[in-house]
């Protein structure tokens, strides 16, 4: 069982609108309700490949029972949600059919008490007994310690159960601390970790810092990989255009799987980013086009990286 962590889940909403214009007012010609979350889309994913997959976190509220209705009609997936007194948070994506561009308004989530943290975390530990590996992912709602993710890496690690971190800014630079197994930051992430805007220099830096093995995702120029058994740089055979709400969760589900699968490293990141751009090419945020997927993934470029300039 692969376990996916999103503490700040979330009740995504898509509308789509003939053309987005600010100071005006729009007739919506489609809305999509979908639980969201970092963690949950990686699920997802993972769910769509086959793998059978556990999530928590924390739900509240008449938007949290949507979330976790929604999670029920996923096969394979497991929904160990731990509940709360505050309400789950929603997330607006607009999308303006005109141009292909999204909007994305992300409310925050409920204040965590001390009480609810502590019960999640009594869970999350007896989560990990049968986890094969876990992905922690996204941000900290109000209330949860900043330093959460370095503790739930800690605890995946004593408990021998490989551990990807997915977060930014001060969780992350704790987090990667702790000494996860696989890192998965952003472009953005990754300056802000490391200061560095050169992504190998960079994604070598937050392997110093003490991950075993960092996943940078660069947009259109695809993922960069730094690992104890080499560095790798896979891309796409082509841009896609679309919405790329949700791409580097696909990412992580592709790492994720490769790992318990024991895919070798290209392999891996092959499949990442073939669902990473499947998801991009996908009409609806944060799922991707299983038919894209799969004729992407032989055409996936993946290379051994060698220098700083390469």
């Amino acid at each position: 069982m692969i376990l996916t962590v999103t503490l700040n889940t979330a009740l995504d909403i898509t509308y789509r609108v003939p053309a987005l214009k600010p100071h005006a007012s729009h007739r919506v010609t489609e809305v999509i309700e979908r639980p969201g979350g970092k963690g949950l889309n990686v699920a997802r994913v993972l769910a769509a490949l086959g793998h059978e997959v556990t999530v928590t976190g924390f739900t509240g509220g008449a938007t949290g029972r949507t979330v976790q209705d929604g999670l029920a009609a996923v096969p394979g997936l497991v929904d160990a949600l731990v509940p709360v007194g505050g309400p789950t948070r929603r997330t607006i994506a607009l999308v303006d059919d005109r141009t292909g561009d999204t909007t994305q308004l992300n409310e925050p989530g409920p204040t965590i008490t001390p009480a609810e943290w502590a019960a999640f975390q009594d869970a999350y530990e007896g989560l990990l007994a049968t986890a094969t590996a876990v992905a922690l992912c996204g941000s900290l709602p109000p209330g949860v310690p900043v330093g959460a993710y370095a503790a739930l890496v800690r605890a995946a690690k004593a408990a021998a159960v490989p551990v990807l971190l997915d977060t930014s800014g001060e969780p992350l630079r704790r987090g990667v601390a702790a000494r996860p197994d696989i890192v998965k930051p952003n472009a953005d992430e990754l300056a802000e970790l490391t200061g560095s805007h050169e992504p190998l220099r960079a994604t070598q830096d937050a392997r110093r810092r003490g991950a075993r093995a960092v996943v940078a995702s660069l947009g259109t120029q695809g993922l960069l990989a730094v690992t104890p058994e080499g560095r790798w740089r896979a891309t796409p055979p082509t841009r896609l255009h679309g919405n790329p709400t949700g791409a580097g969760d696909s990412a992580v589900a592709g790492l994720l799987s490769g790992l318990v699968e024991q895919l070798p490293w290209p392999d891996r990141l092959s499949r990442a980013a073939a669902l990473s751009a499947a998801t991009v090419a996908a009409r609806t945020a944060g799922e991707f086009d299983p038919a894209a997927y799969e004729e992407l993934l032989p055409r996936i470029d993946t290379r051994v990286v060698m220098s700083a300039s390469a």
